[in-house]
């Protein structure tokens, strides 16, 4: 039996929705008594935050549609207007839906008088953050889901210029613009006018984002490496950024080469996930190659893997990537580091700002994501360990995984011709800075309310010791510090210089914990003490966050 005020806040969406297939399906839900899946689609209006949009692809305002991708154009319009901003570019990845929110999009801010241009196909993420600088516009939205699984969508919101006091040149929204969006969002009770209007640029845009990107190398290289674009739109990218840039073409993990939103190959299209990469780790042992690279399927992330003559083939993790990346640009690029800063987020390993220090560069740590990253003034380099690098932020003010695609090629020339390898350059890192073990740790969960108990408990009930350890200062992040704003997380620092941050996931049903243990240099006796401490903290905390 479905409620009547259910059915009618059901029959009022319906009214209104602009899309005859999921008007229908909630009107087949409705004739059908399905009381269930109505309740799961009308649970409230999917959430605008800091990330923008992100959910599961279906009916009614708890899930992405045509809808409610419609309301949040709207309410971006509304807030522009405000403000006096006047023009917006939309760029798409290859996911179920992607097409139709960006022409919804469309027809919405030309509906409000915005000019509106469109990339010219789906496209990285990183092209549209560097169109919405290149053609001086006041926002941009990209419709992707980023890295989540296959029935999810999303919709990111940039703005270029200076807003309301706060310099975005081109970066992903910050409070209070999102709460500010959110109410808009949430003032739309009724059609909004639609237009036809706008620009579907051509491949100009795409050339110059290629030739600029170019500039951070130096002399190309023609080492042998693997890539693999997850079966997202990095592909053609990476392949006309590498050809620009005179490097060898990498070697395609075919399979996954082109745009697939099923994702067939993976469980989730994510190269931090456990077994996402090794078509790519089998593709590199059958060529005999040097590295591998995978993007995300929007191309922000970049993953490496490389071999280690102690394991075989292996993921670097995303703090290795971005030490060695700091590393490399502070000791041979002078001009990416004169007059810049370096920065990454308080999640990501403490051997950057021991870089920044030896090398006398301004550093900075911020809240997690590039959002906050990209908002540094004079940023040379910065990353988070998620898998996020930024290696020139004039380019592209955002995490940009084809840049740090050629810089990591780059990179790996440079140390070829020394004959050294990319673990013996970590190792020589570590030599100088002492190890830095950091591990990662994520607990999927059924709800946005269990990761508020499961904060709760923590925060009423807070652990003495963790696997023998004992907690010598616990930090609640949600209070905010002269250096960092409010967050809903915690940081625990244990005996020995152990260091552990627990927060949500900003985009998916998850909790994540991330640890740090350092050791005085990169002996093997180091790194076995570490290693030993990360596995037995690992039990520990998997058990307090369930």
């Amino acid at each position: 039996m479905i409620e009547p005020s259910l059915r009618a806040e059901v029959e009022e969406w319906i009214a209104l929705d602009p899309d005859p297939k999921t008007a229908e399906l909630l009107q087949s839900w409705l004739d059908n008594g399905n009381d269930a899946d109505l309740k799961r689609c009308f649970s409230g209006f999917l959430e605008f935050g800091t990330a923008g949009l992100r959910g599961p692809m279906g009916p009614g305002p708890s899930c992405m549609n045509r809808a409610v991708v419609g309301r949040a154009a709207a309410g971006l319009a509304a807030y522009m207007k405000k403000r006096n901003l006047t023009s917006v570019v939309i760029g798409r990845d290859a996911r179920h839906g992607s097409e139709d929110f960006t022409f919804e999009s469309a027809e919405i801010f030309a509906g409000a008088g915005l000019e509106v241009f469109i990339l010219p196909r789906p496209l990285p993420t990183p092209v549209l953050a560097f169109a919405v600088n290149e053609l001086q516009v006041d926002a941009g939205v990209m419709v992707t889901a980023s890295h989540n699984p296959p029935q999810d969508n999303g919709y990111k919101v940039y703005l270029g210029g200076t807003v309301d006091g706060q310099r975005y040149y081109g970066s992903q929204i910050v409070p209070p613009a999102d709460t500010e969006i959110a109410a808009e969002i949430a003032a739309i009770h009724s059609a909004t006018p639609r237009g036809t209007k706008w620009t579907v640029l051509d491949d100009e845009i795409f050339h110059k984002y290629i030739n600029r990107v170019i500039k951070i190398s130096e002399k190309p290289f023609h080492n042998k490496i693997v890539y693999s674009a997850m079966h997202g739109v990095g592909t053609e990218t990476i392949e006309a950024t590498f050809r620009a840039a005179g490097y060898a073409a990498p070697i395609l993990v075919q399979s996954q080469a082109k745009p697939d939103p099923d994702f067939p190959t993976v469980k989730f299209p994510n190269p931090e996930e456990p077994g996402a990469i090794d078509l790519s780790l089998e593709t590199a042992k059958n060529f005999d190659a040097d590295l591998v690279i995978a993007n995300d399927p929007d191309a922000d992330r970049c993953a490496a893997a490389a071999f280690d003559p102690k394991v075989g083939w292996r993921m670097l993790r995303g703090d290795e990537v971005g030490i060695l990346l700091g590393y490399f640009i502070a000791t041979t690029m002078p001009e990416m580091t004169r007059g810049k800063a370096f920065a990454n987020s308080i999640v990501s390993s403490s051997a950057l700002s021991k870089i920044a220090a030896k090398f006398k560069i301004e550093f900075y740590e911020t809240l997690t994501g590039f959002k906050w990253l990209a908002k540094i003034p004079n940023l040379g380099f910065g990353y988070e360990e998620a898998l996020g690098y930024d290696v020139d932020a004039l380019t592209v003010n955002d995490k940009d995984g084809i840049s740090a695609a050629l810089m990591l090629a780059q990179c790996l020339g440079v140390l070829k011709e020394r004959g050294t390898t990319i673990i013996e350059y970590l190792d020589e890192i570590w030599n100088i800075f002492g190890y830095h073990r950091t591990e990662q740790i994520s607990v999927r969960v059924e709800s946005l309310a269990q990761v508020d108990s499961i904060l709760s408990r923590l925060r009423t009930q807070q652990p003495t010791s963790i696997a023998g350890h004992a907690v010598t200062l616990f930090e609640d992040l949600n209070i905010a510090t002269k250096k960092l704003p409010a967050t809903n997380g915690l940081r625990l620092w244990l005996d020995e210089g152990i260091r552990i941050i627990i927060r949500p996931s900003g985009t998916e049903p998850k909790m994540k914990c991330y640890i740090e243990v350092v050791r005085p240099g990169g002996s093997d006796a180091d790194k076995a003490d570490a290693d030993g401490i990360v596995s037995s903290l690992k039990g520990e905390l998997l058990a307090l966050l369930s």
